[in-house]
């Protein structure tokens, strides 16, 4: 990448918001995923993260929880089979014996300019990662949460405003934002709350894996802050929606998104 994204800010003050909670994070090796990760553990959480294959990435991760005495656990498994989300899921249960909150976050694009280039097989990979994935990790994780635990699925700006070049993904993330509040309605009455983060522009490694130079080059001026975030500035929302703060709130999405106006 052209610049080490920035994880977590120097200020950044902790206020054991998560003490002993067991955090479940997919997507939790680079970007978004990780700043969770590195946030829940300031703010006293027990984490099982998950990641493709990207082991030299989880290498850094495990490092930087172990530095700061987390308990943790590290699982490489592609979501997009439900059998591997079984497996994420029997080897929290294992070592931690709970779930109490569950961060859908994985998410993989293939820009094109026409949707006649997408082909069946990338509509199905795309649809298979960041939306199938969300519903087994679910399924599965719900049997094990209980009164006040809580889910956190990860949308984005594109599900309310499009994207001319990320067609398929902008369906998923508009797919997030419904799955995100049927599910917070069906689950009312169990008190386990489920809630979603629209982030706008964030500078991740998916970025420079996923677009051309000029691209990246420019990547977030046209957002109002004139620059993208850093996952730092996303993972507090993430935290929020977490903690017992947030205990009147489902159904809903947060939108660190630079200042863009959205509906929804």
């Amino acid at each position: 990448m052209h610049e080490k994204p920035i994880i977590l800010h120097p200020d950044y003050k902790a206020a054991n918001k998560l003490n002993d909670k067991v955090i479940v994070i997919t997507g939790g090796d680079s970007g978004i995923g990780k700043a969770v990760a590195y946030h829940c553990a300031a703010e006293g959480a027990k984490i099982v993260y998950v990641y493709l294959n990207e082991h030299k990435d989880a290498e850094e991760v495990n490092s930087y929880l172990n530095k700061q005495g987390c308990e943790f656990l590290s699982l490489a498994a592609d979501l997009s089979v439900k059998e591997n989300c079984h497996k994420v899921i029997k080897s929290t249960i294992d070592k931690f014996k709970t779930i109490n909150c569950l961060v859908n976050n994985l998410a993989q694009q293939y820009p094109v300019n026409d949707i006649k280039e997408i082909t069946p097989e990338q509509l199905e990979l795309t649809f298979k990662t960041n939306v199938f994935s969300y519903f087994y990790m679910s399924q599965l994780a719900l049997e094990h949460m209980q009164k006040n635990d809580n889910i956190i699925n990860t949308t984005s700006v594109t599900a309310y405003r499009g994207s001319s070049h990320l067609i398929d993904y902008s369906s998923t993330k508009g797919a997030i934002v419904s799955f995100t509040r049927s599910l917070a309605k069906s689950l009312m009455k169990t008190g386990i709350r489920v809630n979603g983060v629209a982030p706008g522009p964030v500078w991740t490694p998916l970025i420079p894996a996923s677009f051309d130079e000029d691209i990246v080059e420019g990547f977030g001026e046209g957002s109002p802050m004139g620059a993208p975030a850093q996952p730092a500035d996303i993972a507090p929302a993430y935290i929020y929606l977490a903690c017992n703060e947030s205990r009147f709130m489902s159904g809903q999405i947060l939108h660190p998104n630079s200042g863009e106006i959205v509906n929804g």
